[in-house]
């Protein structure tokens, strides 16, 4: 096969993979990626039932002051089998059988009036837990925020890798055709077709990788927002803006004070002491009063009602448990240590999370600034060794050298721009806010 016909059938080739590496998908924003992304994934869904139930269990430890009340109603019909008899007045026979029905009906409620200060213990551990819920459920949010950011990055990464990709194949196009003019002009070799014809090869190869990446991180973000096949990122000019250096110490401060892991942790430790709490009143007595009126009737006395109540007072002191109370306090204060412990961890690991955030999102910063230069003193290159190649001052390899440092520059420029945007999703994950 002839170079000329090797050079048809690549780019036909090329022209035949374009549509469908951009074929129709649908289109979703970032901000509605991240809404429907909370619809759907477990995380988010997940933590939004414990914050429910963290609710009704507040709502019970509330409930444990107020009383109970019952009401019950009953019927019964009586049948007894006896011997017959003879009446010694009347001398008739009577019968030994026996039946009775009879109806009743009661209400009854009770009120516990000192539980060894159990009850007061339980509401701080039930809204120390509703806090730990509430907390974890921004975390939920936020930590799938991040989630979906990343991959919704990927997936904006990958389309405008497809194009730097696409823009490689387009310069290898128009040096293969100089290349092949030259040769037909006497003024250049077979050898510089030959290389210009394997760049293009590579560079449809690269393209070919990047229609693959798109595909997947595609299908990647419709996974996330419950959807099939493949869903595209839509860009936004906002995720361009790079922002001026962040104040280090009051960011610091706000991710102490706001940090929905250290919140959630905190609220656990505190439900961990009040635990504990509710444990040492087993050595409490408990009082309680009680009050039930009823009402009974039956056949024999033409079903009327006749009114029973009843009033009482308990104590109940458990004096000895076989250690039971004690291994419950054991086991409670064991718990409250571990838990105060990763409170303060989790402190710690913010910290250290959040100086590493911050370095890097000023490093991602700064490698934009590069990058871009790098692409401006590229393209600017690889003009200057085009025309000197096209006056035969230059050889094709400097030409190719400098097309492959343009392609590297602006495969650099989008890596940079995703790993500042990257960084910055990850700040805003750990302070729970948005930057």
């Amino acid at each position: 096969m002839t170079l000329r016909r090797v050079a048809v059938v690549l780019l036909l080739g090329l022209a035949g993979l374009a549509p469908r590496l951009r074929g129709q998908v649908r289109s979703v924003t970032l901000p509605d990626a991240i809404r429907l992304s909370e619809r759907v994934q477990p995380l988010v869904v997940r933590a939004a039932g414990d914050l429910e139930t963290a609710a009704a269990q507040r709502r019970s430890a509330w409930g444990a002051y107020l009383p109970s009340l019952t009401a019950s109603s009953s019927a019964s019909s009586f049948f007894s089998e006896g011997t017959s008899r003879i009446d010694p007045i009347t001398g008739q026979l009577l019968s030994g059988n026996s039946s009775n029905r009879s109806l009743s009906t009661s209400l009854s409620a009770s009120v516990d009036l000192f539980t060894g200060f159990r009850r007061g213990a339980e509401s701080r551990a039930a809204r120390a837990n509703q806090g730990a819920a509430e907390a974890s459920f921004v975390d939920a949010r936020f930590q799938q925020a991040l989630t979906t950011t990343n991959q919704f990055l990927d997936a904006l990464a990958a389309q405008q890798l497809l194009r730097v990709r696409e823009s490689s194949v387009r310069r290898a196009e128009e040096q293969l055709k100089t290349s092949v003019a030259k040769l037909r002009a006497g003024s250049a070799t077979r050898s510089d077709s030959l290389r210009s014809l394997v760049t293009l090869g590579n560079a449809r190869l690269e393209l070919i990788r990047a229609g693959t990446d798109l595909a997947a991180a595609e299908a990647g973000l419709a996974r996330l927002i419950g959807e099939t096949g493949r869903v595209q990122a839509a860009d936004d000019s906002a995720f361009y803006r790079v922002l001026t250096s962040p104040d280090t110490a009051a960011i610091r401060a706000e991710a102490e004070a706001r940090s929905p892991r250290i919140q959630s942790a905190s609220a656990v430790a505190e439900a961990a002491r009040a635990g504990l709490t509710a444990s040492r009143s087993a050595y409490w007595p408990s009082l309680s009063l009680s009050a039930n009126t009823a009402w009974n009737a039956s056949r024999t006395n033409d079903y009327d009602l006749f009114n029973q109540r009843q009033l009482s007072l308990g104590l109940r002191w458990n004096l000895f448990d076989r250690f039971d109370r004690e291994l419950a306090i054991a086991q409670r204060s064991a718990s409250a240590e571990v838990a105060d412990a990763t409170a303060a961890d989790e402190q710690r690991a913010v910290a250290a999370e959040l100086t590493a955030q911050l370095a890097e999102l000023d490093a991602a910063r700064i490698q934009i600034e590069i990058t871009l230069t790098s692409v401006v003193a590229a393209t600017e290159d690889i003009r200057v060794q085009q025309e000197r190649y096209r006056l035969g001052a230059s050889t094709i390899v400097d030409v190719l050298t400098s097309q492959e440092a343009l392609n590297q520059a602006e495969v650099d420029v989008v890596v940079a721009r995703f790993d500042y945007l990257r960084a910055k999703a990850s700040l805003e994950a750990l302070i729970g806010r948005t930057l």
